[in-house]
């Protein structure tokens, strides 16, 4: 249980925390895929044979997030392709709830996603996020990801926040760790970030299983 006395500043991710994964890993997994198949006129499993080790090469670096990275590197129009797709972006169930709670409580929220501020936009067209936040801050205003010790020191320069008094949620392991690093007090993992893939194992970090129970817990 939290202790909202102790806690002025909320930090939220949003892909896999506040939205569903599933758009995401849909897109990145087989919808791109097969796009770059059709494309080039081969098969599913030639484009993933290609686009996998890519993807993998770059995982944890800003690149991987970067859709104009992506644009050059396949040449296809992502921003376009995800449009395409973006039927799908939705929030998690009872995040509305949450991040309602905290506005009410009054507390610092910030957004901070390694999402490009493409694929910001786009989601922001579909799911209604501005009202609940006071700033919203995407890893590429800084040039570092969320998994680097720069990216804190920067968002610290930009938005000040006492790291001891503050609660960060993010659906990565490696992202928390990071955090953890740099000092932030209060961690949560995501349990199930897709909605269609498989409950996670958050190793050491307490997990967020209901948003709903949350806002409860902040208004109580």
């Amino acid at each position: 249980m939290l202790d909202w006395n102790t806690i002025d500043t909320v930090l939220l991710d949003m892909d896999g925390t506040l939205l569903d994964l599933h758009f995401d890993n849909h897109f990145w997994l087989e919808y791109l895929p097969q796009r770059y198949a059709d494309h080039h006129g081969q098969s599913l499993d030639w484009a993933k044979a290609e686009i996998y080790p890519l993807m993998t090469a770059t995982q944890g670096q800003l690149a991987w997030y970067c859709l104009d990275y992506w644009t050059r590197e396949l040449g296809l129009p992502i921003v376009e392709l995800k449009r395409e797709v973006a039927h799908l972006i939705r929030l998690r169930p009872d995040a509305d709830t949450f991040l309602r709670a905290l506005q009410r409580a009054g507390k610092q929220v910030i957004l901070i996603t390694n999402a490009h501020r493409d694929a910001l936009s786009l989601k922001l067209e579909r799911v209604e996020l501005r009202t609940y936040f006071q700033r919203l801050i995407s890893s590429h205003d800084f040039g570092f990801p969320k998994e680097t010790q720069a990216f804190w020191q920067a968002l610290q320069a930009e938005v000040p926040f006492d790291p001891a008094r503050t609660l960060f949620i993010d659906d990565s392991l490696p992202i928390l760790r990071s955090a953890r690093d740099y000092g932030v007090a209060r961690l949560l993992a995501v349990r199930e970030p897709d909605s269609q893939g498989a409950r996670r194992d958050t190793e050491e970090f307490a997990a967020v299983e209901d948003y709903l129970e949350l806002a409860v817990g902040l208004q109580g």
